[in-house]
């Protein structure tokens, strides 16, 4: 695995129940700043459950994609923990 993306599942991993940050704040804080796509790749293919890719969501505000259960059920996560309203 690439230090790039251990280090964004590391940041991800650490993301707070209840907050989110976008993938370019995730891109910032493992070093490159310009990295926000590939932030979404490694959320992409991220299956590990240890890992809350939900949590991650464009600079715009909007969700972005989820790849395990769609937008619905990042949404659904994301307001059962608190992050978003209804």
């Amino acid at each position: 695995m690439s230090a790039f993306r251990e280090k964004v599942r590391t940041i991800v991993r650490n993301i707070p129940k209840g907050k989110t940050m976008t993938y370019r704040e995730v891109a910032e804080k493992a070093g490159n700043p310009k990295a926000a796509r590939a932030v979404g790749a490694v959320m992409r293919a991220n299956y590990d459950s240890s890992v809350p890719c939900h949590r991650v969501i464009k600079s715009d505000g909007s969700l972005g994609n989820y790849n395990r259960g769609g937008n619905r059920e990042k949404r659904r996560l994301l307001v059962q923990e608190g992050a978003f309203a209804e």
